[in-house]
C-alpha cells in the first residue's frame, strides 16, 4: 500500500494544503517518511489523516464557483467500529458546505472494504445538501463495497453502483470528471425528494 500515490495530476489546478477554505489548509508533508499505516501497512504520506484509522483521503479538487469537491480515498471505510462517516461528514463535508459546496464526488478506486453500521450521518447529509440540488456519488466501487453500502441502505442518500464503476477519471480534466458525474446521475440514478 505505501506505493500508492494520491492521484497528483490536478495538482496545477488546486492543492488542499494551499487552499484557505479547505479543511487540509496549512499541512506539510514528507516525501521520504512513511508514518501512517492502515493496520500494518504503511501508506504514502501524501495521504492526509481525517479521523479515522482505517482510510484516508485527498481532497484533489474543488470548484467553489460550480460548488463541487473530488476526493479520494485508500483503505477500510468502516462505519462499524470506527464510524468513518461521522469524521468524513463533520470535519470535511460539513466544513466544505460551509462554503458552498453541495456536490460530492468520493473517488473509492483504493476502498477495499467497508463495514457498515447506520444510515444516519448519510441522510444528515442528504438532507444539508438537497435544497441546493447537491449530491453524493461515490465512484468506481469494487462490488463487495457496493453490496454491503446497499445492505446499510445508503442507495437512499448517496448514489453508486455499476452506473458509476467503469468512470475512467484519471485521463480527464476535473471538469470533466464532473460532468460525467453528472451526465450519469441525470441519466436514471433516481434521488430522494
Amino acid at each position: 500500500m505505501h506505493d500508492i500515490e494520491p492521484y497528483y495530476r490536478w495538482r496545477d489546478y488546486y492543492v488542499a494544503s494551499e487552499d484557505k477554505l479547505s479543511p487540509f489548509y496549512g499541512r506539510e508533508y514528507s516525501e521520504l517518511q512513511y508514518t501512517d499505516k492502515i493496520y500494518n501497512y504503511y501508506i504514502h504520506p501524501q495521504w492526509d489523516f481525517f479521523g479515522s484509522p482505517t482510510m484516508y483521503i485527498k481532497l484533489l479538487f474543488v470548484d467553489y464557483e460550480d460548488g463541487y469537491a473530488i476526493m479520494e480515498f485508500i483503505g477500510e471505510w468502516n462505519d462499524c467500529i470506527t464510524n468513518d462517516i461521522m469524521f468524513l461528514k463533520r470535519d470535511i463535508a460539513d466544513v466544505l458546505i460551509e462554503q458552498g459546496i453541495y456536490k460530492f464526488i468520493l473517488i473509492c478506486d483504493n476502498v477495499l472494504n467497508f463495514h457498515g453500521s447506520d444510515d444516519c450521518y448519510y441522510e444528515e447529509w442528504w438532507d444539508d445538501i438537497k435544497e441546493q440540488g447537491g449530491w453524493v456519488g461515490l465512484v468506481n466501487t469494487f462490488d463487495h463495497v457496493s453490496q454491503e453500502m446497499k445492505r446499510t441502505r445508503l442507495q437512499y442518500y448517496v448514489n453508486f453502483g455499476i452506473q458509476f464503476n467503469d468512470v475512467d477519471w484519471h485521463n480527464k480534466l476535473p471538469e470533466m470528471v464532473f460532468q460525467e458525474v453528472s451526465n450519469r446521475l441525470s441519466l436514471g440514478q433516481r434521488y430522494l425528494e
